[in-house]
């Protein structure tokens, strides 16, 4: 086993933000393939027992009727996946992108126990799963990725913050010191 971890260590496994960088990245483009599989008919009508059924989007419909929902559907993974990309080099647009994300992910794994034939009757129903639940199961991983992010991102803007505050701090101290050096050392005129 050593040698696989040696393997490893040798490949890379350790640089710096390795799984930081790769769980953005595959966020990014899971938005990018779901937000564009919304445009088409087909992908419409295989979501209406997932819409439907969503104890927080099942409004879609009488919003925007079936087509329009799944419109908004790929509206917001596609601005979630922009914000996300964007989070590479600005925190706050990747703190925007994994809430985003963390309320996609809730709002499908929270349709798992109201999806109709979820549970398989010939296994015996529950924890047998049918395609449909299995399909939504993903998402229990998804949130949990999304947290992470969102974390990080967090975790790096405080930083960034708090480096960029301490500066500051450190600048100012610096020019008063420097100020109180110059007027000690400024010849004194007597007033008279």
């Amino acid at each position: 086993m050593s040698v696989v971890v040696k393997a490893l260590i040798k490949l890379g496994i350790l640089k710096n933000d390795l799984d930081y960088h790769l769980l953005r990245a595959s966020m990014v483009i899971i938005f990018l393939f779901f937000g564009y599989q919304k445009w088409f008919d087909y992908e419409a009508q295989a979501l209406l027992p997932y819409i439907g059924h969503g104890p927080f989007i099942f409004w879609l419909y009488a919003v925007f009727g079936v087509r329009g929902a799944t419109y908004f559907l790929g509206v917001a993974e596609w601005l979630f996946g922009a914000l996300l990309f964007a989070g590479y080099w600005n925190k706050r647009c990747g703190i925007l992108g994994a809430l985003g994300s963390c309320f996609a992910f809730i709002a499908t794994t929270t349709i798992i126990p109201f999806m109709p034939d979820g549970w398989a009757a010939s296994a015996g129903g529950f924890p047998a799963m049918t395609e449909k639940v299995a399909f939504l199961m993903k998402d229990v991983v998804l949130f949990a990725v999304s947290v992470y992010l969102l974390r990080q991102d967090v975790i790096r803007a405080s930083l960034f913050k708090t480096a960029a505050s301490d500066s500051r701090t450190q600048c100012g101290r610096m020019q008063v010191r420097q100020e109180q050096s110059q007027a000690a050392s400024a010849p004194v005129h007597p007033v008279g």
